[in-house]
């Protein structure tokens, strides 16, 4: 590294503190170690640091302690909080005091590593408080919903709609939905109707359904398919929307970070996700929500 990165390690077990601190500091990091929250408050007003591993569980000031302390001596240093077995939701919590992010004890050397540089990174950058999915969520209010024993009729026209109110909104002004929220009789969440549901939904059932072992090379040849496109349409205006509809999106909180949302995008394959407040659905993130976020910070820059 060209210039060391000044990393405070506090952790109450001497053991973990010093083999963690030791790997740091040969791997260039200036390491400097503190056994308790109320040290590492004295050792941060006397000397600046750029990143602090937090250990949230420990006697005395405990980590959430600790953190606040950091945060009004320094609001700019960045703060790593370490969490045992079963203390995921105590670190979350950090995360919406400032905490830069959180890993579970014992930690991997190479992931805190990695973590530690982001820290830094970000502080350089001065990116002080990302934005979260309630920042950027389509509200539930302007997205279109519909009940799950509507007919797919119904269905067609909202989602037709959507397309020609998107700029009635700012929220929507660069895109229509491309899908409705189904809820059951209102309140739960409970599925997605999107064209490719109603494209899935229009062609015929024998293109979906298991061939007989005798007929494995059988193909069904689309000169017969004339006119129907038209027919399966029809077919399917007095059906209900539960009959075609995919699963529900995941749901994620409102103080969910923009990396999580796009790791959850990404990995699971998804194209929107559900915003909860409280456990109840209050907006949609999608792609395209990330990707103008995207945009914006690659375009400025």
């Amino acid at each position: 590294m060209a210039t060391a990165i000044k990393v405070l390690m506090v952790d109450d077990e001497a053991q973990f503190r010093s083999t963690t601190s030791k790997i740091l500091s040969k791997r260039g990091y200036e390491t400097t170690v503190a056994e308790s929250g109320e040290q590492a408050i004295e050792i941060l007003k006397k000397a600046p640091q750029d990143v602090v591993i937090l250990d949230i569980r420990m006697p005395g000031m405990d980590g959430h302690e600790a953190l606040a302390r950091m945060k009004e001596i320094d609001p700019d240093v960045q703060v790593i909080m370490l969490t045992g077995h079963g203390g995921g939701e105590s670190a979350k919590e950090s995360l919406k005091h400032g905490a830069f992010d959180y890993l579970n004890k014992p930690c991997d050397i190479e992931l805190l590593s990695m973590k530690i540089r982001d820290a830094y990174d970000a502080k350089r950058q001065g990116v002080k408080e990302e934005k979260k999915a309630g920042d950027i969520m389509i509200p539930i209010a302007d997205y279109t919903t519909i009940d799950a024993d509507s007919t797919i009729k119904d269905g067609i026209e909202r989602l037709r709609r959507s397309f020609e109110t998107a700029a009635a909104t700012s929220r929507l002004m660069e895109t229509g939905h491309r899908s409705i929220l189904v809820f059951e009789r209102g309140a739960e969440l409970v599925g997605i109707l999107s064209i490719l549901d109603l494209i899935q939904a229009l062609r015929p059932a024998y293109l979906s359904a298991p061939k007989p072992s005798m007929a494995d090379s059988m193909q069904y040849s689309p000169m017969f398919w004339s006119g129907l496109f038209t027919t399966q349409a029809r077919s399917l205006v007095n059906k209900r929307v539960r009959d075609v509809m995919s699963k529900a999106p995941l749901k994620i909180d409102e103080n969910t970070n923009l990396m999580e949302i796009a790791n959850l995008i990404y990995t699971e394959k998804q194209r929107r996700v559900a915003v909860t407040r409280q456990g109840k659905v209050v907006g949609v993130v999608r792609e395209q929500e990330l990707f103008f976020e995207m945009a914006k910070i690659i375009l400025a820059a």
